[in-house]
């Protein structure tokens, strides 16, 4: 369940008439469980910035990166769809789904974008899907689309540190950031004309997801989402929560209680930005077993003492 979701945008309007109107381009709720990673980065210098002045992006940064919160969503088949009527003018399959690091860079050379399709629009306008599941695009060269139309699936191929689906959009071949496609920064009021037919909620960081254990996962098993949960035998009782979009000085606020009261609670300062981490907090077994009955964790995260975002689960145990 999440609460408190901080939204900039919803009062954003569409852009005007003779530029590129644009449907969201993957099927899957952006207010949770997925969420936008990062954005065209604005910043001309060795920096990095967004549109809204905030690190949610990274050095050169073309596109927009539409994220899944686990790999294990793959498996379930989210489409990536047409922004917006158009032509096939590109398509690429084949490539596997494997999270890119160092020891597989070779695999993706000159092939970064991984799976992917390219449409064309009037007005000089064209968008270019990136990252797409081996074996999931269903068009052809030449193909006519309509906005909503599906491409394929959201995927992890090509130099894809995470599940997701990159978007570019570009007019005569100039990168436009569709959040502010006149480029003109303005820091703390983003301008509200988009090129999102329905304005797309902007999340300044926040929360991926939440989850019990028996002990501190490892990373890798939270972004796959195969951390199996806590148990009433379990050598511990650790609440976990997956972050995204985090600066220095953030306040990660756990807590965690059951059916004999407080179990754990924590204010953990988070010493540096980060594009996704993790932090857990858990108490050690110290008897036969934990008491049976509903435990409740909560985790919300802080900018400056105000909530950016906040989250509760339930686990119970027999």
């Amino acid at each position: 369940m999440r609460f408190g979701l901080l939204a900039l945008l919803s009062l954003a309007v569409p852009a005007t008439a003779g530029e590129i109107s644009l449907s969201s381009p993957i099927g899957c709720d952006l207010n949770g469980p997925c969420y936008i990673q990062q954005y065209v980065d604005h910043d001309p210098s060795d920096g990095s910035s967004d549109f809204a002045c905030t690190a949610l992006t990274y050095d050169g940064h073309k596109g927009t990166d539409f994220a899944l919160p686990t790999h294990a969503m793959i498996d379930g088949g989210i489409d990536v769809l047409a922004a917006a009527p158009g032509t096939v003018m590109g398509v690429r399959d084949g490539m596997p789904d494997v999270r890119y690091a160092p020891d597989n860079a070779t695999q993706s050379e000159g092939r970064e974008c991984g799976n992917g399709v390219v449409l064309r629009h009037a007005n000089g306008w064209e968008t270019q899907y990136c990252h797409l599941r081996q074996g999931s695009i269903t068009v052809t060269r030449g193909q006519q689309m309509e906005a909503g139309d599906v491409l394929g699936e959201v995927g992890m191929s090509g130099r894809a540190a995470f599940a997701h689906l990159h978007l570019s959009v570009r007019r005569d071949g100039a990168v436009i950031d569709p959040f502010d496609p006149d480029g003109s920064i303005t820091c703390g009021t983003p301008d509200p004309v988009t090129l999102w037919t329905d304005p797309i909620p902007y999340r300044p960081g926040g929360i991926i997801s939440m989850g019990t254990s028996a002990a501190v996962p490892e990373f890798d098993a939270i972004r796959a989402g195969t951390v199996p949960p806590a148990t009433a035998d379990g050598d511990a009782i650790v609440i976990y929560a997956f972050l995204f979009g985090t600066q220095a000085g953030d306040t990660l606020r756990l807590a965690l209680n059951g059916p004999d009261g407080e179990v754990a609670a924590r204010d953990i300062t988070l010493d540096r930005t980060q594009a996704q981490s993790f932090r857990a907090i858990g108490k050690k077994l110290r008897s036969p077993r934990w008491p049976a009955g509903s435990y409740t964790g909560t985790a919300t995260l802080l900018r400056a003492g105000t909530s950016v975002d906040a989250e509760e689960i339930t686990l119970t145990l027999p």
